[in-house]
């Protein structure tokens, strides 16, 4: 009981720091606007790789890479994980040079539902009375923010189908955060390699061109990319989806206010009503885990004394 319990509080920490950080890398790609978003997407490739290294290498975990070369369907899935994470990436760095970070944050409001809906429907997860009213509550916003777009969101539904769909292949994989994020970047590397060559022969690439901040943040991509794909490798495989699914809330909400107060997008009344479900659901979650909590906590106390007085017992009947 306790192992569970703490490796449910490390991944409730890892999914707190990976969502947050996601909910701030539009400030990032945003100063990286004078490159396009397929050079952008392929610094980022590239510059991962050599940064999972360095982390390999400062925790010496290496042990996992021989078993896993040895295993043809897990290097399937990390194949489709990869492209899965490529084409989430490209849509969302371009979404965010375009100006379209609110449809950004809608497609990551919707993300959870999906990743949710997978969680109880493929992988028979439970879920509490509560946990489903909040989903409902977000479903509620999601509706209420895609009809104020007048048109299918395809932004939106591309960025949260992608996403879902990463988050089951990569929990199927059963490889931690780094682990996980050194593989994908493995099969990133050399194809990201091509194109920035490509890009510099023809004299398109801004890598050198742009002054050395720009060269900088090329180069920071792959660590501002590593770390919360590390910690949400992590916590995928530490918690249920339906909890990592209403975790999600933390990134779209920042990318929301972002779109908002930093970038200055329109802001009709209905996006204000969908935002103000969101965090109701949100608020109806917080209250169910912090209630959930208390009573493992009560559950836990009741047993341990118990447990505690049988051990002398068990000794001398031994």
């Amino acid at each position: 009981m306790a192992a569970g319990s703490a490796g449910s509080r490390s991944g409730l920490l890892l999914g707190l720091g990976a969502f947050g950080l996601w909910g701030l890398l539009p400030l990032y790609w945003r100063q990286l606007d004078s490159a396009g978003a397929s050079e952008v997407l392929a610094h980022r490739m590239l510059w991962s790789l050599p940064t999972a290294l360095v982390l390999l290498v400062a925790v010496r975990n290496w042990s996992w890479i021989r078993p896993l070369l040895r295993d043809p369907r897990r290097l399937t899935l990390l194949a489709v994980s990869a492209t899965l994470i490529s084409g989430n990436w490209y849509l969302f760095i371009w979404a965010v040079a375009e100006g379209r970070v609110l449809e950004a944050s809608l497609g990551y409001f919707i993300n959870p539902l999906l990743t949710i809906a997978i969680g109880v429907l493929l992988l028979r997860e439970r879920m509490r009375r509560a946990q489903w009213v909040a989903v409902g509550v977000g479903g509620l916003a999601v509706v209420v923010m895609s009809v104020a777009y007048g048109q299918i969101p395809w932004i939106s539904l591309a960025l949260s189908i992608s996403f879902a769909a990463y988050g089951l292949v990569k929990k199927k994989t059963g490889l931690d955060g780094l682990e996980g994020f050194t593989a994908d970047s493995a099969l990133q590397f050399l194809p990201a390699l091509v194109f920035v060559l490509f890009l510099a022969g023809r004299g398109d690439s801004t890598f050198t061109t742009e002054g050395g901040t720009h060269t900088l943040l090329l180069i920071g991509s792959g660590l501002a990319t590593a770390l919360p794909l590390i910690f949400f490798g992590g916590a995928a495989v530490r918690l249920p989806l339906s909890t990592l699914g209403m975790m999600q809330y933390l990134a779209p909400s920042t990318m929301f206010l972002l779109g908002v107060l930093a970038f200055h997008e329109e802001m009709p009344p209905e996006r204000w009503a969908g935002f103000g479900l969101v965090w109701t659901a949100l608020t109806i979650l917080t209250w169910d885990a912090l209630r959930h909590v208390r009573r493992t906590r009560r559950t836990v106390a009741r047993h341990v004394p118990a447990d505690a007085a049988a051990a002398p017992a068990r000794a001398r009947d031994a």
